[in-house]
């Protein structure tokens, strides 16, 4: 899968005959009120469609869903343009069409403002802080495969939500870090504060210790309280899975993006100073535990640039997004930037042994 290939053009689907890089045999045709897509080296594809009445977009989307899916099968991802989406009412309606069955956000690693069931603000991070490429809750036990985006408004300049494709991203990487990811998975620690990302209430969504604990019970997620107050989590999920549909090897994971030498030099010796370097608020280690250098890190984030296609937001934009074959990021911006999040298309529980154990858990489990 490639989002774009040199020298390529515009495209037009077909209306009635599903040619084009739209839906091919035995999919649903391409309605004629969808104009063409476009493709170029650099950029995810984008749909253009003319712009129906505000009040008709929930329609237009409904009608134009087999479409869509084929298109992101098809490419990974697919920008929407000209539906002139301006309010959440209308971008909940969207969403709903498109994925009647939206995932509740659990495990964030940083806050987000809910405005409907199941559609969400877009995490907040400084904005003059990137958000490295990752996939998102991909260190939960059962991730979501879709991710449905609207911009409401763009951003004065930067807060792209760049994409790169997992596959191409797996195939550059060095095969012998490769070999030992997908041997022994990643590790991610967590320790949850009120002062630095979500908070374990956020993140869970619940108040309740005991709500907690059976959620990390039920998702292979080994849990401490500490004397403060604060929960500390390890997790040990697959670096490298198989798409369900196509069964191509992704690299699919938040390694690098959580890891403490993605943060910037004076966050991360704040953070280190603060709370200590085996209590930072989030960091990923080899399945087995050991840390992973500052070269590795480097390495693959460098790999994702080589990969990375984006095209700025519009406002009024959609956005979907296989969150498997496809990393995305949020560029650093000059506010506003208003996006609106979805997640649908929950995978199966990934089987992989549990973390390995952390010899400090049984004192730490002393405190509850």
């Amino acid at each position: 899968m490639s989002f774009t290939s040199p020298g390529s053009a515009p495209a037009s689907i077909n209306p009635g005959t599903g040619s084009g890089p739209g839906p091919g045999p035995g999919t649903a045709p391409a309605p004629a009120s969808v104009s063409r897509v476009d493709l170029h080296p650099g950029t995810p594809p984008v749909l253009r469609v003319p712009a129906p009445a505000p009040a008709d977009v929930p329609a237009w989307a409904a009608d134009h869903r087999a479409v869509l899916d084929s298109l992101v099968t098809e490419h990974g991802a697919v920008l929407v343009r000209g539906l002139g989406l301006s309010d959440t009412g209308q971008v909940s309606a969207v969403f709903g069409q498109l994925a009647p069955a939206l995932m509740t956000d659990t495990e964030g690693f940083a806050p987000r403002q809910a405005h409907a069931p199941g559609v969400y603000s877009s995490s907040a991070w400084p904005a003059n802080q990137p958000m490295c490429m990752h996939h998102e809750l991909s260190y939960v036990h059962s991730p979501p495969g879709l991710l449905l985006l609207a911009c409401l408004t763009a951003p004065t300049a930067g807060g792209a939500t760049a994409l790169a494709d997992a596959a191409a991203v797996l195939d550059a990487l060095p095969p012998e870090l490769v070999q030992r990811l997908e041997k022994e998975g990643w590790l991610l620690t967590r320790t949850y504060n009120d002062d630095i990302g979500a908070s374990w209430t956020e993140a869970f969504g619940t108040e309740e210790r005991a709500v907690v604990e059976e959620h990390c019970r039920a998702n292979a997620i080994e849990f401490a309280w500490q004397s403060d107050g604060s929960l500390r989590t390890r997790q040990r999920r697959p670096a490298v899975v198989r798409h369900p549909d196509s069964g191509r090897r992704c690299w699919f994971n938040q390694i690098a993006f959580l890891n403490e030498w993605t943060l910037a030099p004076e966050v991360r010796e704040y953070l280190v100073d603060v709370y200590g370097a085996d209590a930072l608020p989030f960091n990923t280690r080899y399945g087995d535990g050991d840390p992973i250098g500052e070269d590795v890190v480097e390495l693959i984030n460098t790999v994702y640039a080589e990969h990375t296609v984006r095209e700025p937001w519009q406002s009024g934009d959609l956005m979907l997004i296989d969150n498997v074959r496809t990393a995305h990021s949020r560029e650093a911006f000059e506010p506003p930037r208003e996006i609106l999040l979805a997640m649908a298309a929950p995978r199966p529980p990934a089987s992989f042994p549990p973390a390995p154990a952390d010899p400090t858990t049984a004192s730490e489990r002393s405190t509850r």
